[in-house]
């Protein structure tokens, strides 16, 4: 005898069933919008965005290169001065210089600059400090973090991250005062895996405060590869949380990074709320003088690419042809850069030895009663 079922039919097993949210479509595309960096210039130096290459003269591609340059120069002597016993800390910047002159040559004296310990030549470049000063930074002499008059800006950050919060609460000052500036910020990949990084955004997003970070995406946090720090498809999606816009740039194309920051630039200053940039560029050798050794933890096949991407070459094989440059004009000027920078470290060593009372005097505006104790002490020490 056959028998049937009565009601509702039964209801498909639950790995049947589609689901109300379709989250592996939604993980899919997290970072589409993000798939084309902003380039002016492609790897092999042929113009992809006339629009915006027109928008140069030819001395400002001149320029561009010849800051290009003064940076290759000022690591490379740099690198001279460390080996030889005569610096502190240094941390190179080989590579990076599009990204490093591209950014800051879109702001302005009293922006206000915030930079981590790599970016001395950013510093120097926006007028705050001169490169003995950056040699006496290294050194931990207090002359190094004396910032020049009309030029706003903070010595450099030791700890990751750090300097984005206090980039926020000077760009809430800037608007407070009704000022037409930004505060700048720069970081590395490894910032953005930092809180201060996510707290600082949030920060400004929410004041909707003119700040402007710059990530500069060089691959690894010394060892540690980006790959390993987030899962993130992009760094610069990471301002999205905090409703701020954000774009991904070459980093490796010195007219992209330098348009991409000046638009960045005067949407803050016309009161839209806070931007950040993720240059995409790559660190050639080490993190740090420190001693770290990159071919422990990234092959030459790896770096090729990279290297085959020099900012220098996308640029000077553009110029060349054109007739806008040589090589004996690039030899002269490296020759120039890196005896003004032997000098400058001439000038630092004529810096005063610091003593224990002045670190002392210099750790507190008002001294507590035993730190006062201490400097009378030492100063007396110090006298004899």
């Amino acid at each position: 005898m056959m028998t049937t079922t009565h009601g509702p039919e039964a209801t498909p097993a639950a790995d049947e069933a589609t689901p109300i949210v379709d989250f592996s479509a939604i993980a899919e595309n997290l970072g589409e919008e993000y798939d084309h960096p902003v380039s002016v210039l492609d790897r092999n130096s042929n113009v992809v965005d006339q629009l915006t290459f027109d928008s140069y003269t030819e001395d400002e591609l001149v320029h561009f290169l010849e800051l290009m340059v003064w940076e290759r120069s000022l690591h490379e002597q740099t690198i001279v001065f460390s080996r030889q016993g005569r610096l502190g800390f240094y941390a190179p910047t080989l590579g990076e210089e599009a990204s490093n002159m591209g950014t800051i040559t879109a702001f302005e004296p009293m922006d206000f600059l915030f930079p981590a310990y790599r970016d001395l030549p950013q510093l120097i470049q926006h007028g705050a400090i001169t490169p003995a000063q950056g040699y006496l930074w290294s050194r931990g002499h207090v002359q190094g973090n004396a910032m020049a008059d009309g030029h706003r800006a903070w010595m450099p950050q030791i700890i990751i991250g750090a300097q984005y919060v206090e980039a926020a609460g000077a760009a809430l000052g800037i608007q407070k005062n009704g000022e037409p500036n930004v505060a700048l910020a720069y970081g590395g990949d490894g910032t953005t895996s930092q809180g201060d990084f996510y707290e600082a955004l949030n920060f400004a997003g929410a004041f909707q405060s003119p700040l402007i970070g710059i990530i500069q995406n060089n691959g690894w946090a010394i060892s540690v590869p980006r790959s390993k720090q987030t899962h993130a498809l992009t760094l610069a999606q990471k301002a999205v949380a905090a409703g701020i816009p954000s774009v991904q740039v070459d980093g490796m194309d010195i007219l992209a990074v330098n348009a991409v920051t000046r638009a960045a630039r005067a949407y803050a200053v016309a009161g839209n709320g806070p931007v950040l940039i993720e240059t995409l560029t790559y660190r050639f050798g080490a993190h740090s003088s420190a001693g770290d050794d990159p071919s422990r933890y990234r092959t030459h096949d790896e770096e090729m690419p990279w290297i085959e991407r020099d900012p220098l070459n996308r640029l000077r094989d553009l110029l060349v042809p054109r007739g806008l440059w040589s090589p004996e004009k690039e030899s002269d000027l490296t020759e120039q850069y890196k005896k003004s920078f032997r000098e400058a470290l001439a000038e630092a060593d004529k810096a005063p030895k610091q003593t224990v009372s002045e670190f002392l005097r210099n750790t507190y505006e008002v001294p507590t009663p035993g730190v006062a104790k201490q400097i009378r002490e030492f100063t007396a020490k110090e006298g004899e």
